[in-house]
């Protein structure tokens, strides 16, 4: 097979999902550019990622998820807690705060969870690349849409906390905190979840997912609903 065909299941879901974000952001579009380096930003991230996991094995502190989900789930819940939840959403937090955050068109609290979404696509993008190898074409076309909505829902969650505190001019550190621990905490007991039971856990993952998505909707659809009234006042 034609090895662009295989990565169709990546690319074509990155870009449906780019597109569904610039079209929720229409009122005041942010620059492609801005974007399209957020999106860059993402990918680093994923290696950044790696390069902390590598660094938990350093100390002797990395695990093999898979085989604490066969004897030591209260092993695999400590660590997907405390261990993957928050090196993944610190590895795209990171280049939010100190690139993103300085972008001029940074202006409206939308913009917190247009941009950190972007930074989960390029994130996400490089994680499915490297599950192809694992994968039927069938399971890479459902990861390809399915992986990159999981980290875009946790990013949402610190992208927004920050935003919001950084344009009403308080300290970013606090709320930066904040949604990053509830950011870490539900992406680590999602992987613990789905790496414990991936069938049976598939209905729980499911709900948990359609929830943040729900709240994450009314919150874009306020946001946008609030700038309009701003600019017609």
């Amino acid at each position: 097979m034609n090895p662009a065909l295989l990565t169709l299941p990546v690319f074509v879901p990155v870009l449906f999902w780019a597109a569904y974000h610039y079209h929720k952001d229409r009122h005041l579009p942010e620059p492609a550019g801005n974007l399209f380096l957020s999106f860059l930003l993402g990918i680093g991230a994923a290696y950044l990622s790696k390069g902390l996991y590598i660094g938990l094995g350093w100390i002797d502190l990395r695990y093999d998820a898979l085989a604490l989900a066969d004897g030591d789930p209260i092993g695999l819940l400590a660590y997907s807690v405390l261990a993957i939840g928050p090196i993944e959403e610190l590895s795209k937090l990171l280049p939010f705060v100190l690139i993103v955050l300085r972008m001029k068109a940074f202006d409206e609290p939308m913009d917190g969870i247009i941009y950190a979404s972007f930074i989960a696509l390029g994130y996400a993008a490089v994680e499915n690349v490297y599950y192809l190898q694992f994968l039927t074409p069938l399971e890479a076309v459902a990861r390809g849409f399915a992986g990159p909505v999981i980290h875009i829902l946790f990013a949402s969650i610190w992208g927004h906390w920050i935003g919001r505190a950084y344009l009403a001019g308080r300290s970013i550190l606090v709320c930066g905190l904040e949604g990053f621990a509830i950011a870490a905490v539900l992406h680590g007991i999602y992987d613990f979840v789905v790496l414990l039971s991936p069938i049976r856990a598939l209905p729980v993952g499911a709900l948990g997912i359609v929830i943040l998505w729900i709240w994450r909707l009314k919150l874009l659809r306020q946001m946008h609903h609030d700038a309009i009234r701003g600019t017609e006042e």
